[in-house]
């Protein structure tokens, strides 16, 4: 090859550089899922307390469902808003959970919350629109945002304000950004604190006053211990609503949420969904139908991630994770272990290396403040916890760990 051939190769593969909007962060807790999957490939044990899925299988009733649709229904595409079936059976839990009625014809089932958070902000929000979101939160709203030609503007949340944003806060930052938009998710990840009513309803009313779209994330409904999160349907008919079968309904991998929008643009979303997804899973849909019917069963899941956190609160001290931020809800502890380590990243390395459990370090969820700071999932089995538990108190005080 000549020197002329070897530089006609160089230009043309300039020319086909991936596009400025893929070069996004990663999302850091798939990494660390990865590489404890590494080292669970060479034969070691791992406990997964980086991810957040729970560690039960999709319950019964769900698996049941799909058995008989698998016998009974071609599994073809839906309608781009979902099954009218799936559709009416989530109006209807929001009357059984909330008190607040919902028409079936605002709901849109989603691939996943994933597919509900690209929807909205595409049909809500322009190239260059600013979309306000608390910090530490969840990572890959600031990713999609971006990926879309939006501006991500964080809003620094302090423990004096229980790590969520305030009517305040959200004035001010409007004020100085020009937002279109606040998303806020309660309870939340990575900190599991949640908005207490009069707060929904104060972030509510300034959105309304700013003329700002509310977008509430809910997917960690009924994963509360203490008392019961309220949504923002009760205090605005304008807010959108997102949630999913993925954390309380243990439907992770199934890729299946919703959305609940106002009327008038509902004919908004359907559009993009035909043309962005078709629609969602038809098996995943006829599960979560079934999933409705597991209350037992996903309440005993419950059982267990509260016995897993009072286990936690009580031993992550003795490893020195003394520094927890309350937790009202989801199936995370966020920790400051800024006594430990100035390097989030690095110090959950070592305990992957060391311990044989998987973390998420901080700059995930805080790019900031994140150095300063481990999330740890409860969300296993209470023998997996209590193995966590022991293998870190024993790694704080040097010993060896057998896994």
């Amino acid at each position: 090859m000549t020197d002329t051939d070897t530089n006609e190769n160089a230009a043309i593969e300039r020319t086909r550089a991936h596009a400025a909007r893929s070069a996004i962060d990663s999302f850091i807790v798939m990494d660390v899922m990865r590489a404890a999957t590494a080292k669970e490939n060479a034969g070691q044990r791992v406990i997964h307390m980086e991810v957040g899925q729970p560690g039960t299988a999709a319950p019964e009733a769900a698996r049941n469902a799909l058995r008989s649709a698998l016998d009974t229904d071609s599994l073809g595409y839906t309608l781009a808003l979902g099954m009218d079936p799936l559709r009416e059976r989530i109006a209807r839990y929001y009357k059984e959970t909330y008190g607040v009625e919902v028409a079936p014809d605002r709901v849109i089932v989603t691939s996943g919350s994933s597919g509900a958070f690209i929807l909205t902000f595409i049909g809500l929000f322009d190239g260059g629109s600013t979309v306000a979101l608390p910090s530490p939160g969840y990572p890959c709203y600031r990713h999609i945002l971006k990926t879309l030609n939006l501006v991500p503007q964080l809003i620094e949340t302090s423990e004096a304000d229980r790590w969520m944003p305030t009517a305040q806060s959200v004035s001010s930052c409007h004020a100085q950004a020009g937002l279109s938009g606040l998303l806020v998710a309660s309870p939340a990840n990575p900190t599991g604190t949640m908005l207490k009513p009069a707060r929904l309803r104060e972030l509510c009313e300034v959105c309304d006053k700013l003329g700002l779209w509310f977008i509430s994330d809910e997917i960690y409904h009924g994963l509360t211990y203490e008392a019961p999160a309220a949504t923002a349907l009760t205090y605005s008919d304008d807010a959108i609503i997102i949630n999913s079968f993925s954390k309380y309904f243990s439907m992770t991998g199934w890729r299946v949420g919703w959305m609940i929008v106002p009327d008038r643009l509902v004919r908004v979303f359907e559009r993009l969904a035909q043309n962005l997804f078709i629609c969602a899973p038809a098996a995943s849909q006829m599960a979560a139908l079934g999933a409705f019917e597991a209350r037992d069963e996903l309440q005993a899941n419950k059982a267990t991630y509260a016995r897993n956190r009072e286990l936690l609160l009580r031993e992550l001290p003795k490893a020195g994770f003394d520094k927890i931020v309350p937790a009202d809800g989801a199936f995370y502890l966020y920790c400051d272990v800024s006594a430990l380590s100035t390097d989030s990243a690095q110090l959950a390395g070592q305990i992957l290396e060391q311990a044989g459990v998987a973390v998420t370090p901080g700059i995930d969820f805080d790019p900031a403040r994140g150095t300063r700071y481990l999330r740890f999932s409860y969300a296993r089995s209470h023998e997996d916890i209590a193995e966590a538990a022991r293998r870190l108190i024993t790694w704080r005080q040097g010993g060896v760990v057998q896994s």
